[in-house]
């Protein structure tokens, strides 16, 4: 599932492309008709992203969409090409098209219902002045482990298995500690942590949490197989002291930590 990094990344994008236009719209797969025509000949007057949510304002109305585990964007400069497969919905303006395919939420909301979605997410890391002391409150209320509430995006909005995984390494914090049993200034340091990812995250397009002297090749552009400390590190040694990472399931989703670093 795309993370909170890639979010904004395209919010900046659909700007660029489409941003001031006056915006053609069908769902040549049908299952958005009504929502495309709502959409249809208005101006794309500006883009947001907070977490995993993206959001498109045509006048008093909002595009929201949820990627999930199978969404996707295309685009590209006009003409489009001819439409293949389920294409939920086709923009077209400004000299470009774009494509969404397979989202998990495609729909228009009334400010009202836009609001209704911000009030149930936690603060963004890449968002400006996010509350960090909400995210700090949230934790410090909950047993849970923080490896669950990291993932919670009440608690806070983008982060996703990678990010999750890589700043508990960073900050060596136990994944299984409850969330109760930290204190506030490990708290703020995970979320500083976590600003820096993220934005590198939105510059570079990719993930990369090492740094250059942990890596097998420290110099130049960091390879795929040096960008992560834990995710997808199962049975690999350790980048700081050996140990073979582990994973295991928590919350449905994957996890990855060194026993020893993370103890």
């Amino acid at each position: 599932m795309p993370e909170g990094h890639t979010i904004h990344r395209l919010a900046r994008r659909h700007a660029r492309l489409l941003g001031g236009s006056h915006v053609s719209a069908d769902s040549p797969q049908g299952r958005f008709e009504d929502g495309a025509a709502l959409l249809d000949g208005r101006e794309l007057a500006a883009t947001d992203a907070w977490g995993k949510h993206l959001f498109h304002r045509y006048d008093d109305l909002w595009l929201h969409v949820h990627l999930g585990l199978y969404g996707k964007f295309r685009d590209g400069v006009l003409p489009a090409p001819p439409t293949r497969g389920a294409l939920r919905l086709r923009l077209l303006g400004g000299g470009h098209w774009l494509e969404l395919r397979g989202p998990t939420a495609c729909e228009v909301l009334t400010d009202d219902e836009r609001r209704g979605i911000l009030a149930r997410l936690g603060p963004d890391p890449l968002r400006r002045r996010p509350d960090v002391e909400a995210f700090v409150a949230r934790v410090l209320r909950s047993r849970a482990p923080i490896a669950t509430l990291l993932m919670d995006q009440s608690v806070v909005a983008g982060v996703g298995n990678v990010y999750r995984a890589e700043v508990l390494f960073r900050q060596r914090l136990d994944p299984f500690r409850p969330g109760r049993a930290h204190d506030a200034a490990t708290l703020h340091a995970l979320w500083d942590d976590l600003v820096g990812l993220l934005r590198a995250g939105v510059r570079a397009g990719r993930i990369v949490t090492t740094h250059p002297e942990d890596r097998e090749r420290p110099a130049g552009r960091p390879r795929r197989v040096d960008a992560h400390y834990a995710y997808g590190r199962a049975g690999l040694p350790c980048r700081i002291c050996g140990t073979p990472v582990q994973d295991t399931t928590i919350g449905a989703r994957r996890l990855f930590w060194c026993p020893v670093c993370q103890a």
